[in-house]
């Protein structure tokens, strides 16, 4: 008897195509999956390296996605159906070197005193972003910042590295769209924290740190095997043919060709263009084209003295502003206690995420990680209500940020035999014209000539995102969309309808 399922082939075993590949698995008499992916593993970017447990505390490292907010509803769906739980973090930062140029959430800082003024009008800016959101929601930050008169140094030592930090938009951040900053806020389905008008950011805020994501997703892959899914790693394809009546695709190592009637392009957008070749529409490489993508590289080490010469790592009374009000006094007394591990984070000053501005660039940075302060795997080996471990003993991360900069980069400094890794990340920027030309671009694209498209690039850098264009593509070639979260259902709604032009029914 003839198969008359549908034949889908998935080009990339990231995020959006593992997601992808699951929802439409739910439906194994509907649809025949195959996933592609150039990569010897599953999940793209989500990655894991071992690490030496006698000397670090913890086994293993999440050194390309470590964590998310309480929106990442899709994401920790798909980590709990395989017993995986994210674990929630009282989020710290520390942001600049030096009672000038210092400021952190967790107590107030002279440097937040000094822009006490422009903290409160950037409230009312985000307020102003939010009622013309068609006009000013488009103008970059660097634009909104000098129409209302914000200071450059404000600009550069607070608003930017925010941004920056917390969205993965790097040296691109003064050309992101203001939307973004807004929506950093307020949005319900973006929001990270909400604004605080003494301090900006809020006193420590609950983000949740990930998994094991090595672990999680050989799991995933086993689960979409049993299903029938069949995943070919290691593996480079040519699209030799794409019309009305299907797709053809060629190994190209072993030449094999097959035919498919839908293609679900999970892979960056410079790559889907390239792979489409003289295939693709002029619709498609006007939007393909438009997301610009920058080199990134990421060291993991040990270096203590490297990364406390960058940054403020401890509590110090010379970083401390005045105790003003009663908040102040009680966020102050609890800096200023020697840091012991909770559950879900410390007491005390102890950072988890930092920047590094250079003084003679001072729009462009380096982020940092104490990863032993943020992923939970090193509280839990250690302990609650103990100490952290001697600070060679922590593992740190430093993330350059744009090869084409890589003259302002530190990573001399870094002791080579205190480097555990070094990997590079091929990252987009959220510029402006992003959202002028490739997000609205994409209801265009999608669905048209067989093809599909996931990931992050889609909208906006985070994991969560490329869940849900997975479950999108998924939905659009009639697979159902499993309700389970009122929040995440408007969320996959909110982006069904920017990024396919279709509207989700409920069934």
């Amino acid at each position: 008897m003839a198969d008359k399922r549908k034949k889908i082939a998935i080009i990339g075993a990231g995020a959006a195509g593992m997601s992808c590949a699951s929802t439409l698995s739910n439906h194994p008499g509907k649809f025949d999956i195959t996933v592609f992916d150039i990569a010897p593993q599953t999940g793209g970017q989500a990655t894991s390296i071992p690490l030496d447990s006698s000397i670090y505390g913890a086994s293993w490292l999440n050194d390309g996605v470590q964590g998310g907010s309480a929106i990442f509803r899709h994401t920790f769906q798909f980590f709990r159906r395989f017993g995986y739980e994210p674990q929630p973090v009282k989020l710290q930062v520390a942001f600049g070197k030096g009672k000038d140029d210092f400021w952190t959430n967790v107590f107030p800082s002279p440097l937040v005193d000094r822009f006490s003024a422009e903290i409160k009008k950037l409230g009312r800016v985000l307020k102003w972003i939010k009622w013309l959101m068609p006009l000013l929601g488009v103008l970059p930050v660097k634009s909104i910042l000098w129409l209302f008169r914000f200071s450059e140094e404000f600009r550069n030592k607070m608003v930017l590295p925010l941004l920056a930090l917390f969205l993965g938009t790097g040296n691109q951040t003064p050309n992101v769209s203001s939307v973004l900053l807004e929506r950093l806020f307020d949005d319900p389905q973006m929001r990270l924290w909400e604004y605080d008008p003494d301090t900006l950011l809020p006193n420590l805020p609950t983000m949740y740190t990930f998994p094991n994501l090595r672990n999680f997703y050989h799991d995933w892959m086993s689960e979409l095997q049993r299903r029938g899914v069949k995943l070919q790693l290691n593996t480079r394809v040519e699209i030799l043919k794409r019309d009305k009546r299907g797709v053809r695709l060629r190994d190209t190592e072993t030449g094999m060709e097959s035919e498919y009637d839908d293609l679900v392009l999970c892979v960056p957008a410079d790559e889907a263009k390239s792979l489409l070749g003289k295939h693709a529409t002029w619709r498609e490489r006007w939007v393909l084209g438009g997301v610009h993508f920058y080199n990134d590289l990421t060291i993991t080490h040990s270096d203590a003295d490297y990364f406390t010469y960058l940054f403020e790592t401890r509590y110090g009374s010379n970083l401390t502003a005045k105790a003003s009000t009663s908040t102040r006094k009680d966020q102050i007394s609890f800096a200023s206690q020697n840091p012991l591990s909770q559950k879900d984070g410390w007491k005390g000053f102890a950072p988890m995420y930092y920047i590094h501005g250079y003084p003679t660039a001072p729009e462009k940075i380096e982020m940092g990680f104490d990863c032993t302060n943020y992923q939970h795997q090193f509280r839990e080996a250690f302990g609650e209500d103990r100490p952290p471990p001697e600070k060679e003993r922590h593992v740190y991360q430093t993330i350059f940020l744009n090869d084409a900069d890589s003259k302002l980069w530190t990573f001399n400094s870094i002791d080579e035999k205190k480097i555990i890794a070094r990997k590079w990340w091929h990252q987009f920027g959220h510029r402006w014209q992003h959202y002028l030309r490739v997000v609205p671009g994409m209801m265009f694209i999608n669905g048209k000539n067989r093809t599909y498209y996931g990931g992050s690039w889609t909208m906006v850098n985070m994991h969560e995102i490329a869940c849900i264009s997975g479950i999108a593509a998924a939905y659009r070639l009639g697979a159902e969309y499993e309700r389970f979260d009122d929040f995440a259902s408007d969320f996959f709604a909110k982006y069904l309808l920017v990024c396919h032009g279709v509207r989700y029914k409920k069934k």
